[in-house]
């Protein structure tokens, strides 16, 4: 009887090495008929079809509504959710274990996290930028040492074009903890001008002489107002700040001051009064003068 029940035992054991194989053919793709295939590729294929149009129709429909950043940043996430819904989706259709696989791609992404965590901080500093949206596409900023347009707000790199024709790329994450200064945001810029007139000067005069000249500059708008101050005594001028509105581009702020420029300049001249040059008086006791 004891070799009767040990012959019973190893025909288990060949049906269990037998299932063994079979979950070896299913892992190998021997299991999966071609159309679990057909299926799984067309609805990855149409997820990726259908997430671009959605970015396409809700980045050009929410653009007539919101910023355009956040209407682009919005379009990113819909299609990045149907993309992955599709993905999910095809592995069921393949047979594949979504529970188990999620925990194994838990594992992964973290193991990722850890590997491009440069890539990931600029990533979500990008999606920030344009939560936070302190400038959108076309606005004209300075960041760290750089000016341009802004071009492009993407999940990673914010890309500006400088007065000078060059494309700049700055990372998200530089540029969140940056000072940036927005210049096209209110609509006007305002810029200073310093200029020096000689001791003796009529000063009520000079400032009349240098606001008519400031107020009929091309560029400098009517309102706000044009300041003309008195800033201080110099070594060798009395000194005088002009302050003046414009139109808040780049080109505009560089076009404008040498137009005041220009205009102080003449308008000085005519007026008889003078801008004088660095210079330094000696005075000497009397009878302590140097001979010649």
């Amino acid at each position: 009887m004891r070799g009767i029940r040990g012959a019973a035992v190893w025909p288990a054991q060949t049906d269990t090495d037998v299932d063994t194989d079979a979950l070896a053919d299913v892992f190998a793709g021997d299991g999966i008929d071609g159309w679990s295939w057909a299926t799984a590729g067309l609805v990855l294929a149409g997820g990726v079809a259908v997430a671009m149009v959605l970015k396409w129709v809700i980045t050009r429909v929410l653009a007539r509504r919101v910023d355009a950043a956040l209407a682009a940043l919005i379009g990113r996430l819909v299609g990045y959710a149907v993309v992955v819904f599709a993905l999910v989706y095809s592995l069921e259709s393949l047979g594949v274990a979504i529970g188990p696989l999620l925990g194994a791609l838990g594992i992964i992404g973290i193991a990722l996290a850890f590997a491009f965590r440069d890539i990931l901080e600029n990533f979500i500093a990008g999606i920030l930028l344009q939560l936070q949206r302190p400038f959108t596409y076309g606005d004209q900023v300075a960041i760290n040492d750089f000016e341009g347009t802004v071009r492009d707000v993407g999940a990673r790199l914010v890309t500006i074009t400088t007065p000078d024709g060059e494309t700049v790329k700055i990372p998200a994450s530089t540029v969140i903890t940056s000072d940036i200064n927005n210049y096209t945001e209110h609509g006007l810029r305002r810029t200073t001008v310093e200029v020096g007139v000689a001791y003796g000067t009529d000063l009520a005069l000079a400032g009349k002489v240098l606001g008519a000249a400031v107020e009929g500059a091309a560029g400098v708008v009517d309102a706000p107002p044009t300041e003309v101050l008195v800033d201080g005594f110099g070594d060798s001028s009395i000194d005088f700040v002009v302050r003046f509105w414009h139109l808040p581009t780049i080109a505009e702020h560089w076009r404008t001051k040498s137009n005041v420029a220009l205009a102080i300049d003449a308008a000085l001249r005519d007026a008889d009064i003078t801008i004088p040059f660095p210079q330094r008086t000696l005075w000497f006791p009397a009878g302590d003068e140097p001979e010649n």
